[in-house]
């Protein structure tokens, strides 16, 4: 056999039917899990794999899609209305199960199941043991450090099933090492078990993307610096010291305006802040961005701030660092690996409004620094953020999740092996033990 054909034959040996489960795909964006899996998704199947998504539907969106290779497989909820958010979340577990054993008895068992948080658990675990398939799940935040902590039942709930996912998974992926070592705090997983696999943004984004200076004029004049916060209006998300710090910034630079993008829960009570701070002028609510109004956002900005109080990654930054755009960020989890101060970014104490609107005061004044930053930060997210990178080191758990769970099977067949021997060296010994006592008995009657 020739190298080329045998290196062919160890290549296609090697790829794998993968069945993704996750609770949001595009065109459903709640967080950050819909565009790591829709990238993921789409890199492992350029890299050769075969690749199955089971999500929520959401809208017009249609049950079943062939995204360009993907086949997405879209279910609905129950008719009837849950209680509450925790009996939704299971229902839709049902429904992924349904699914999930419908398209494995048309097309055949998977080789791999990849859960994307607690929201699929249930599913996740219940076709891992009734099919016998290897599970590789990515936590991408934690209930507790969402919230400083667990303070409720329904908090506890989560947080449970969360370990409960991280137990039954073979191999547990993060996206940080503030993460692995959050999981390992919580949970008392193994370091081993734990791979650090950073999320990654398309590198196409804002290929042929301009600034637009027609849909700048939308949000602010042509001689405002525009300050961008781009993410979901939750405290965790800290849009609210960046208002905050807005009062010192504009005393320093009166010609600056900040733009929020995105949409939560917190936005009456921003909207509040920004009236009794007396700055509603210098404010703007944009709303939830979507499509390419996103990438105009970015190029129309000049500084993107993200405050986070808790962050295991954040997608948004590299967005913003491959944009050209000089990014502010908190010192804080995924944010603190990605950005090295003043070298790719600018970094504030989390939670200190005084040194988030300092660093934004000094990258408007020094256009040598902002400059320095924007090229050396697209440079790194270009080297270290780039999905072919991630795709291989996600298939790289797989590998190690399916070995995993040949050696268990394997070893549960030799202990089953010694149990049968133990017991059949038992019965012959009590079946000799017998025959010599009804010899005996004979011998003497």
């Amino acid at each position: 056999m020739s190298k080329t054909k045998e290196n062919s034959l160890r290549k296609e040996e090697m790829l794998m039917k993968i069945l993704m489960l996750t609770w949001e795909y595009p065109p459903r964006v709640v967080g950050g899990i819909s565009r790591v899996v829709y990238d993921l998704s789409r890199t492992l199947l350029k890299d050769g794999h075969d690749v199955t998504v089971v999500t929520y539907k959401e809208g017009d969106a249609p049950d079943f899609e062939d995204d360009k290779g993907v086949k997405v497989y879209r279910i609905g909820n129950y008719m009837i209305n849950p209680n509450n958010f925790i009996d939704w979340v299971m229902q839709l577990n049902f429904n992924l199960v349904a699914k999930a054993n419908e398209i494995i008895a048309k097309e055949g068992k998977f080789d791999v199941i990849h859960a994307h948080d607690w929201l699929v658990a249930y599913a996740a675990k219940t076709l891992k043991n009734s099919y016998n398939i290897p599970l590789v799940a990515t936590i991408h935040a934690t209930e507790a450090g969402r919230n400083s902590g667990i303070h409720d039942e329904t908090q506890r709930y989560i947080n449970d099933t969360e370990w409960m996912l991280t137990y039954e998974a073979s191999e547990v992926i993060v996206n940080s090492n503030y993460m692995k070592d959050e999981l390992q705090r919580l949970f008392g997983l193994p370091y081993e078990k734990i791979n650090v696999i950073p999320n990654g943004v398309n590198m196409n984004l804002f290929s042929g993307v301009e600034r637009d200076y027609n849909f700048r004029r939308k949000f602010a004049m042509d001689n405002e610096k525009i300050i961008l916060f781009m993410g979901r209006l939750v405290y965790e998300k800290g849009v609210q010291y960046l208002i905050s710090a807005m009062p010192k910034i504009l005393n320093g630079y009166h010609d600056t305006k900040l733009i929020i993008c995105g949409k939560g829960g917190m936005i009456d009570e921003l909207k509040a802040q920004v009236n009794a701070l007396g700055i509603s002028e210098k404010v703007y609510f944009a709303g939830h961005m979507y499509g390419k109004d996103v990438q105009k956002m970015y190029k129309a900005a000049d500084i993107s701030v993200f405050p986070s109080t808790y962050e295991p990654f954040g997608i948004v930054a590299l967005e913003a660092m491959l944009s050209e755009n000089p990014v502010v960020v908190s010192d804080i989890g995924g944010l603190n690996e990605i950005v090295q101060h003043k070298e790719n970014g600018m970094k504030t104490y989390c939670g200190n409004s005084n040194s988030i609107a300092d660093a934004i005061l000094e990258l408007l004044y020094d256009h040598k620094l902002c400059a320095e930053i924007t090229k050396k930060a697209k440079n790194k997210v270009r080297n270290q953020y780039n999905w072919n990178r991630i795709s291989q080191d996600t298939h790289f758990a797989y590998q190690k999740a399916i070995c995993q769970s040949v050696a268990e099977k394997q070893k549960r067949e030799l202990e089953q092996e010694r149990a049968n021997k133990t017991r059949k060296a038992k019965n012959t010994e009590k079946e000799i033990s017998n025959l010599l006592t009804f010899k005996k008995r004979q011998a003497y009657a």
